[in-house]
């Protein structure tokens, strides 16, 4: 997971409105990143000064180079703020508002000036009405084993869920009895992404990341591992090559050819492995993406759908890495992505970037190329605490509701009294 969000988050800054981006190069889309770096530094910095007609700056400065981050909108409302300006901070919020986000400003001290405007009444309303459960699901499963903190999620073509957790680094076969399947003696860490491929064989992403529960020699390691669904066979293991910076594969898609894309959420990079001859391929190099995390094909195969977790979702080519921002054309924000799953002309994502928390449908233009519309498929249920990665069987989408991977103090412990794994079954018709 290791994703970039606090309540109040001053390191991260984006534009106003959601600005089309074409085709961009590895190098450009390399250099926006870099760009947006130095700024942010800028930003951090004025802050700390209390320098604030100098943070207000840097923050438009950012904008140009991260179009659409909700938390940009914040940043830039609360420099506005502090800079003696209530009157734009205001209308900053409102437009933060407008795509359906919400930081907890009327909980913060230095938002209150704000609060004899008039314009505050009708904020408080439209966040108010955010905070609305939305979706009609039913439990499909429950796991009593509170401390799991689950991600990776697969379903059988039989309609069998697997579950894998981060603390405990095993993987679980949940029928009528829960059957432990795989643990972290057959070579793997905590689990992430999970996928079946054609032959019914079940990959899974796994990661030594600090959240691991167990001694291990191997932090900062990642690879992809393959077993068989009825005795949890391991038939296949690929380790990335060992680098001096950490790595985490964190989710991945299998192409019809039993081709496999992974993400790297910490370095950036974009992975294919073949499986037949052992290999990985960088596909798109580190430093392009913030923070990728979910992936989904088209319907050709000629098209990666790259979910980053800063950066609002990308179209990636299979034949060449070529990289293009998706063209969102509604109002809802394409940021804080996890999960991404294609459900027909629909990419069906899971944000938990953002707050609240929620389940939504994005249609695909016809193009491929952009988002026509956007639907809100789940939000603010009771068993939210988190909701991070899923998995489509025909029209129903099996998703993980509360991972508790926002309960992790700084020393990666987790409170008493949490719920164990509770997947929820939500019809997406």
């Amino acid at each position: 997971m290791m994703r970039e969000y606090n309540p109040i988050t001053l390191i991260c800054c984006v534009l106003l409105f959601l600005v089309p981006v074409d085709n961009l190069s590895a190098e450009a889309s390399s250099s926006t990143v870099e760009n947006y770096q130095s700024a942010r530094i800028e930003l951090v910095r004025a802050y700390g000064a209390g320098d604030y007609e100098s943070m207000r700056s840097a923050a438009r400065r950012a904008l140009q180079f991260r179009p659409g981050y909700p938390n940009a909108l914040f940043n830039l409302a609360l420099a506005q703020v502090l800079d003696n300006d209530a009157a734009a901070s205001m209308q900053t919020l409102l437009d933060l508002a407008s795509v359906e986000v919400d930081f907890g400003v009327a909980e913060i001290e230095e938002f209150t000036p704000l609060k004899d405007l008039l314009e505050w009444g009708d904020y408080q309303a439209r966040i108010s009405r955010l905070f609305d459960p939305v979706g009609v699901t039913e439990v499909a499963a429950r796991l009593e084993v509170p401390d799991f903190v689950p991600e990776g999620i697969a379903v059988s073509a039989s309609g069998v869920l697997f579950l894998g957790s981060i603390t405990k680094g095993v993987l679980v076969r949940l029928d009528d009895e829960p059957q432990t399947l795989s643990t972290p003696d057959n070579g793997h860490w905590s689990v992430f992404g999970m996928r079946f491929d054609n032959s019914g064989g079940l990959w899974f992403a796994s990661a030594a990341v600090p959240q691991f529960g167990l001694e291990t020699d191997d932090a900062g390691r990642s690879g992809l591992f393959r077993l068989s669904p009825s005795d949890g066979e391991i038939s296949h293991s690929a380790l990335l090559p060992a680098a001096e910076d950490a790595q985490l594969l964190g989710d991945l898609v299998i192409a019809d050819d039993d081709t496999l894309y992974a993400t790297d959420s910490i370095s950036g990079a974009l992975y294919r492995y073949r499986v037949q001859q052992r290999r990985f391929e960088i596909v798109v190099k580190s430093g392009v993406f913030g923070s990728p995390q979910g992936l989904a094909l088209d319907t050709s195969g000629d098209y990666l759908y790259v979910a980053d977790y800063t950066g609002g979702l990308y179209r990636v080519a299979t034949s060449n890495g070529a990289v293009q921002k998706v063209r969102i054309r509604t109002n809802v924000t394409d940021y804080g992505i996890d999960g991404l799953y294609r459900h027909g002309d629909q990419l069906i994502a899971i944000q938990n970037g953002i707050r609240p928390h929620r389940v939504i449908a994005l249609t695909l233009g016809d193009d491929g190329s952009s988002i026509t519309a956007a639907t809100t498929l789940a939000a603010n249920l009771e068993e939210f605490d988190e909701p991070t990665l899923g998995a489509v069987l025909g029209d129903d989408f099996y998703f993980v509701a509360n991972s508790h991977w926002n309960r992790f103090d700084r020393e990666n412990r987790l409170p008493d009294g949490l719920s164990g794994p509770i997947v929820l079954r939500l019809p997406l018709n």
